[in-house]
């Protein structure tokens, strides 16, 4: 039986944060001196020069620089708790902890500025002009600046761990631009298939893990939805084998491996972007959304203001602002939805859950009981309970599971069926 990598339960660790974690947590405290300069000339001015609207943006960027605020903590004490034995499972979700509480004061203040906008296109007030659009332009600088900063370094996701059981395998450097390799046995040996498009038509390519050759006698053969099969002679290439024909579109299929009579099953989905959610920070999202909204509200407020000096519509500064808190409330919506479901430890990824079961049904045995949840951005934990005749143990499931995306805690329970 293979051996899985770093399967040494005793070693392991429970720090789940992630990718850019402490950079992240730099440009948080340095967004948050930013919007809070901002935040007070918003609403002074705002006061002073009469604009509602533009209080409402100061209000806004003073709903940002608090929820920055908690980013930045979160990020702290995650950081320093994260070998902490009182977390049974790290520290990963403070994250979304943080956003979620930032969610909610954003939905607060949407309804607070929602409010006096009503009330101020019942009982307008003069507006100074002259003062009010430099500061709102001023606060749309501010707004662009911080995104910049938060977003400066690409959206990496760092498909590497840092805990204790990496569950991937290290591929060849003609495996770099494959699609998601599978992972499967023939003969007692490990192989990965996978499916090479890197400038040039799709094909299968077949590697063992040992790294020693595979006989030219392999085929492929894919099962299509409907049951429409195609079969792929496979050539010897320098250290794997190649299929001789292309893939046809789309790439989703189950496919029936076999070599020198041994055979072995994967499934490959169509390449998207869908296991992304499980990649991403939702800390540093809700920081993103607080000044991508206050951008967008700036606009608003600018749009406004010009509209009510040129035209002398008072009433379009108020519905500016009633315009940013339908904004603000449903950037709240989106963030309560999505951080909620993973406190509650909702099925972050149906297509992984499904993956899995595939993985271990496809030998013969039965999935009775599978639990999958987010333990931190690019972590997902696992519960998986087997029932099985054969005389499999913990780690031939673990090798079945090596290569989900992700999947950096996995809990294995197998079950013998009776005699």
């Amino acid at each position: 039986m293979a051996k899985v990598p770093n399967a040494d339960l005793r070693s392991h660790d429970h720090v789940f944060l992630g990718a850019g974690h402490e950079r992240n947590e730099r440009r948080t405290w340095f967004v948050i001196t930013l919007c809070g300069l901002m935040m007070l000339i918003e609403i002074v001015g705002g006061i002073l020069f009469g604009s509602i609207a533009l209080v409402a943006d100061g209000l806004h960027m003073s709903t940002h620089a608090g929820a920055l605020l908690l980013a930045a903590m979160a990020y702290t004490f995650s950081r320093r708790y994260a070998h902490d034995p009182r977390f049974s499972f790290g520290t990963g979700k403070l994250g979304d902890l943080a956003g979620f509480t930032s969610a909610i004061i954003l939905a607060m203040i949407a309804l607070l500025i929602g409010y006096e906008s009503v009330a101020r296109l019942f009982a307008p007030v003069p507006i100074h002009f002259g003062e009010a659009i430099p500061i709102a332009v001023l606060g749309l600088c501010v707004n662009v600046a911080s995104a910049w900063a938060l977003s400066a370094g690409g959206h990496d996701h760092g498909h590497s761990h840092g805990h204790g059981h990496g569950h991937g395998q290290a591929h060849d450097d003609h495996d770099d631009h494959d699609d998601e390799a599978q992972r499967i046995t023939l003969g007692g040996r490990p192989m990965l298939l996978s499916i090479h498009e890197d400038g040039v038509p799709p094909r299968f390519r077949l590697a063992a893990v040992d790294g020693l050759s595979i006989t030219s006698e392999a085929t492929v053969e894919t099962v299509r939805d409907g049951g429409l099969r195609q079969r792929f002679d496979m050539v010897q290439r320098a250290g794997y084998l190649e299929s001789r024909e292309e893939i046809p579109e789309p790439h989703a299929f189950g496919v029936l491996v076999s070599v020198a009579g041994q055979a072995d099953r994967a499934h490959f989905e169509e390449h998207d972007h869908h296991h992304a959610a499980d990649h991403r920070d939702n800390n540093m999202r809700a920081a993103v959304i607080h000044v991508v909204a206050d951008a967008a509200v700036s606009v608003l407020v600018i749009v406004g203001l010009l509209l009510a000096r040129t035209f002398g519509w008072l009433w379009m500064d108020p519905v500016a602002g009633l315009i940013g808190a339908v904004v603000i409330a449903s950037w709240s919506y989106g963030l309560v939805r999505d951080t909620g479901a993973i406190l509650l430890d909702m099925l972050p990824n149906a297509r992984t859950a499904d993956r899995m079961r595939r993985a271990i049904e496809s030998v013969g045995d039965e999935v009775v009981d599978l639990h999958l949840w987010r333990l931190g951005p690019g972590h997902l934990g696992a519960i998986v309970a087997v029932a099985t005749d054969t005389d499999r143990d913990a780690v031939f499931y673990r090798t079945r599971l090596a290569d989900i995306p992700a999947l950096s805690h996995l809990t294995v329970e197998v079950c013998r069926a009776a005699a």
